[in-house]
């Protein structure tokens, strides 16, 4: 009795434990799906105020803005592309990790940027352009390296996945249009010259037959006398008497 109580007991236990595990898993990615919607939100606001910063104002501003969000498209659009490139081609892990290295300069120089924004001294900050435009273009460039190899080698495969497929369909309609049937050595066509010759062949031809209809032999009837047990009797007509043998 004891160690029926103890066992369920731990049983109790057990399922507790169980259930607040999955709750803080389930608090946990419900935390997860929450933040990652309000880091998304908050980029799209952001693009949204650098692309009206872009061109709405001139000056220092307008070209901090303009080199931002350069840089963050850019690295958004290559950080998608190897993201969902890599799940179909493992050889593009690799490139992710490049990227993952680069993603920290451009980090960097995205919170650099964003800071010159703030800055009140615009004469220093307009000396400085020159330098933050060029690391701009080299890790736009980089970035965009990245995301067209990925696409090139996607493409590619899928290049050549089709020209396998229409080979294949080449040589299946090829097989689906060849119905001729093939004759044994001994067999003869019909429409092949000595068809139909032996004894006969000369009677019933077709040549009279304008359809092609079969070949019929005429067969000569054989002439018999009538049968006057057959006759049509008629009631005007007199029964033949038996003869007498008196």
């Amino acid at each position: 009795m004891t160690a029926a109580i103890t066992i369920l007991a731990l049983l109790f236990v057990a399922f507790i434990a169980l259930g607040v595990y999955a709750t803080v898993k389930a608090v946990g990615a419900a935390k997860r799906g929450v933040d990652r919607t309000i880091t998304q939100a908050r980029r799209t606001v952001e693009d949204t105020t650098l692309r009206a910063k872009s061109l709405g104002q001139t000056g220092v501003a307008g070209e901090l803005a303009q080199l931002r969000l350069a840089l963050r498209t850019s690295m958004r659009a290559t950080q998608d592309a190897l993201h969902a490139g890599v799940a179909e081609d493992s050889s593009l892990a690799e490139s992710v990790g490049l990227f993952r290295r680069l993603s920290a300069h451009g980090l960097e120089l995205d919170d650099e940027l964003k800071r010159l924004e703030r800055e009140p001294d615009r004469a220093t900050v307009a000396g400085l352009l020159p330098q933050l435009r060029e690391r701009t273009q080299r890790i736009t460039h980089s970035a965009d390296s990245l995301r067209w190899a990925a696409r090139d080698r996607a493409r590619q495969f899928a290049d050549d996945d089709l020209d396998a497929l229409n080979a294949q369909i080449d040589i299946e309609a090829g097989a689906l249009r060849h119905w001729t049937v093939e004759e044994g050595p001994g067999a003869t066509s019909p429409s092949q010259p000595g068809a139909g010759t032996g004894a006969g062949a000369g009677r019933g031809s077709t040549a009279g037959e304008p359809w092609g209809g079969p070949a019929r032999e005429e067969t000569p009837q054989a002439i018999t006398p009538p049968d006057p047990r057959l006759r049509t009797r008629y009631p005007w007509q007199k029964s033949a008497r038996p003869e007498t043998t008196n």
